[in-house]
């Protein structure tokens, strides 16, 4: 009797094994490398052959030259994509609040000259901790501080932001937004020199 019970539920655990454990995914894999072959590789991005960074990751960048993304909550260092995650501190926390404050002190160091009110998205982490986007507002506070820094127009980078800027999904979802790790990453390809895409040749 025993027998007859384990060999069906042995058998089913076979079969199940071999067509949720390995069938499934190789075909699901299959398909996504096809259909989607740059997301499914993790929506790299290359120089010289080699993976720099994914558009779908943040980076932390602290070099006035560069726009700086959003703060990251993970560990053991920010936007750790192992570690996916918020600092699930309150707004009354003192911890959040001494980190705020802190990051409003760094950006008023970057730009001592910008009295402009500090954009929230700069100051405070995203729930994932690993946002590459940093709102429109974000982004206009830091251009002249960039923008010195990298002896550029501000004409030019903002034709550059423009490229990088994202749209509301279906014109309804989220906010409109610009990929900071693209846009540094094309920023370091470009002087006031270079035609950018958009603009004439200077």
């Amino acid at each position: 009797m025993t027998f007859s019970i384990v060999r069906p539920a042995a058998a089913l655990l076979l079969v199940m094994t071999l067509v949720t454990g390995i069938a499934y995914p190789l075909v699901i894999t299959c398909i996504a490398r096809i259909a989607f072959a740059d997301e499914a590789a993790g929506s790299l991005i290359t120089r010289h052959g080699a993976p720099v960074a994914s558009r779908l990751i943040g980076q932390s960048f602290t070099d006035p030259k560069y726009f700086w993304s959003r703060p990251s909550a993970t560990t053991p260092q920010p936007h750790n994509g192992i570690a996916s995650g918020g600092s699930n501190q309150g707004p009354l926390n003192p911890a959040l609040i001494d980190a705020v404050k802190q990051r409003v002190a760094a950006l008023r160091a970057a730009d001592p000259g910008n009295t402009q009110p500090v954009p929230i998205d700069l100051v405070t982490a995203s729930a994932s901790g690993l946002d590459p986007h940093v709102s429109v507002a974000g982004i206009e506070y830091q251009m002249p501080r960039v923008a010195r820094n990298r002896h550029l127009s501000a004409e030019n980078i903002r034709k550059l932001v423009a490229q990088y800027t994202e749209r509301k999904s279906f014109g309804l979802l989220g906010e409109v937004r610009v990929n900071a790790v693209q846009l540094n990453l094309a920023l370091d390809g470009v002087s006031d020199r270079t035609p950018v895409a958009g603009s004439a040749s200077n």
